[in-house]
C-alpha cells in the first residue's frame, strides 16, 4: 500500500506552510462574508441546542473581538483624551464581550 499521499498532505501541516496559509488569510474580509456569517450562526444554534456552552463562548469571543477590532479599526485609532469615543466602544465592547464568556462559562449550568 502506498502512504505517499498521506506525506504530501501532511506536508501542508509544517510551520511555514500554516504561516504562509494565515498570513494570506484576511479575517477582516470574513467578518461580512455572508456565508460565512451564516456558517457561524448556524453552528451557534447547534451548540445551543447541544448544550455546549464552552463552543458557543469561543466562537461568540472570536467573532465579537475580530468584530470589535474591525469597527474600532475603521472609526479611527487616534486617542486625543481619555474620553475618547473609540476608546470607550473599544473598552465597553471588550466588556460585554467578557463578561458574556464567564456568563457562558461559569454561571450558566443547566
Amino acid at each position: 500500500m502506498d502512504f505517499s499521499f498521506v506525506k504530501e498532505w501532511l506536508q501542508y501541516l509544517e510551520t511555514e506552510q500554516v504561516m504562509s496559509f494565515l498570513g494570506e488569510l484576511n479575517i477582516g474580509e470574513l467578518i461580512y462574508n455572508p456565508w460565512f456569517l451564516g456558517g457561524l450562526a448556524l453552528i451557534a444554534l447547534i451548540t445551543i441546542y447541544l448544550r455546549r456552552y464552552a463552543i458557543l463562548a469561543t466562537i461568540l469571543a472570536l467573532v465579537g473581538f475580530a468584530g470589535l477590532v474591525d469597527y474600532t479599526l475603521q472609526s479611527g485609532t487616534e486617542v486625543e483624551n481619555i474620553m475618547s469615543d473609540t476608546l470607550l466602544v473599544f473598552v465597553g465592547g471588550g466588556l460585554v464581550l467578557i463578561f458574556a464568556v464567564i456568563y457562558l462559562l461559569f454561571i450558566r449550568h443547566d
